[in-house]
């Protein structure tokens, strides 16, 4: 499975006209493509910062879709009044889901890099000891870990019931990131906080 993000920082006074042409434009187009599993958004109303994943079964759905998508990704920066666009391809290295999100649900995503030859070696640890953790935290909902294996980096997003719950972790969650990383000899190279405001990704459990 892969994935795409597209993240985008937008002028916090239009987006709800982003999110509205997301969900009304760009999720009934990208559903008619081949391979096609699904998309979530995430946003921060303050920064302005967006973060839309679509997900894809196969490195060649996610390829023959680069093109196809093109128009579509310029008209949602012309409606977000986007300042700045990055787009990223990603392998599906972790999926797992306790419970759905909803409505009130918030994420909080990890970027990292490692040391591309222990990408294994590093999954095994994160499927091992960081899953079975996560499941005893109240209002904890899912968790996806997508990875570039070429360059090491990995993005790792945390999905919880609502905001309280996800304030509630942040001590714990510090506590078990900082001593996975530093077994695992990997680097955080940002954080950041946001709502879910389109939760349709349909990817199935993989740990």
């Amino acid at each position: 499975m892969y994935a795409r993000t597209t993240t985008v920082m937008a002028d916090p006074k239009r987006m709800h006209e982003g999110v509205a042409d997301v969900r009304d434009n760009v999720m009934p187009a990208v559903a008619e493509l081949d391979g096609y599993t699904g998309l979530s958004m995430l946003v921060d109303r303050d920064s302005g910062r967006c973060i839309v994943t679509t997900g894809w079964e196969t490195e060649e759905a996610i390829s023959a879709s680069r093109d196809r998508v093109v128009q579509m990704r310029e008209r949602a920066t012309e409606r977000f009044g986007a300042r700045d666009t990055e787009v990223q391809e990603w392998e599906i290295a972790v999926m797992h889901r306790l419970h759905a999100a909803g409505d009130e649900s918030c994420a909080r995503v990890l970027w990292s890099r490692i040391d591309p030859a222990r990408t294994e070696e590093t999954l095994d640890a994160f499927r091992s000891q960081i899953i079975p953790a996560m499941d005893d935290l109240p209002g904890f909902c899912s968790l996806s870990l997508l990875i570039d294996r070429e360059t090491g980096t990995g993005s790792l997003t945390t999905v919880y019931a609502d905001r309280a719950a996800m304030d509630a972790t942040r001590d714990q969650i510090s506590t078990m990131r900082d001593a996975f990383t530093t077994q695992l000899g990997v680097m955080i190279t940002d954080e950041a906080e946001f709502d879910v405001v389109v939760h349709s990704l349909r990817v199935p459990e993989l740990v």
